[in-house]
């Protein structure tokens, strides 16, 4: 498994992205606590090119925040946008009024519509349809958006196909595995930013 040197993450962080506040840096810290953990990751250098592209995800999902958010929007947006009477909730699940604002997307990745919630929520044996506010929980937001992104949760697409043995890791395809193409460089280009840095804040 990966152990990190806190403070040389952060030390380069600054440098690669610039300064930032305390609650950047303890949502950091947090998420550098969870991969040292995480017993899906051992140290080699597939492992750590998912994992900075996990990273790039968070932070641009996030806002550069890197912090669980709430996606953006009203009561009234979420349910235009994904009520049962509309072809995205339906495709999502969503099958009681209210269902649009109830499962807006919540998370590191944003976890949408009531089919997600309940197959997220069966396979971590949580209870996200009463609950779904735990799905923005830090510590389960990081369990969904990896877990997800490993297992093609979200289009399809996982993490494997874009970085294998023996070739360079694809961070401009892997976008893929969220949406679509939509900023694929600028987020490859973060992606290769925090592989720099986890590689260089490894504990030996």
């Amino acid at each position: 498994m990966f152990t990190f040197d806190d403070d040389a993450f952060l030390d380069g962080y600054r440098k690669r992205f610039g300064p930032m506040k305390s609650e950047l840096a303890d949502s950091i810290k947090l998420l550098l606590a969870k991969i040292e953990i995480d017993q899906r990751f051992t140290v080699n250098p597939i492992d750590r090119y998912q994992l900075a592209y996990c990273l790039a995800t968070f932070k641009w999902e996030t806002a550069h925040t890197l912090q669980p958010i709430d996606e953006y929007g009203s009561v009234e947006y979420f349910n235009r946008r994904y009520g049962p009477d509309t072809p995205t909730g339906k495709r999502l699940g969503n099958v009681e009024p209210g269902d649009g604002a109830k499962f807006h997307g919540r998370g590191y990745v944003q976890l949408t519509g009531r089919s997600n919630y309940q197959k997220t929520g069966a396979f971590f044996h949580q209870d996200l349809l009463s609950n779904p506010s735990k799905a923005k929980e830090p510590s389960l937001a990081y369990e969904i958006a990896v877990e997800g992104m490993r297992q093609g949760w979200f289009t399809g697409k996982k993490l494997s196909q874009f970085f294998k043995a023996g070739q360079p890791p694809d961070y401009e395809g892997a976008r893929v595995i969220i949406n679509g193409h939509d900023k694929a460089q600028t987020i490859a280009d973060i992606a290769r930013r925090m592989d720099e840095l986890l590689e260089m804040s490894l504990n030996p």
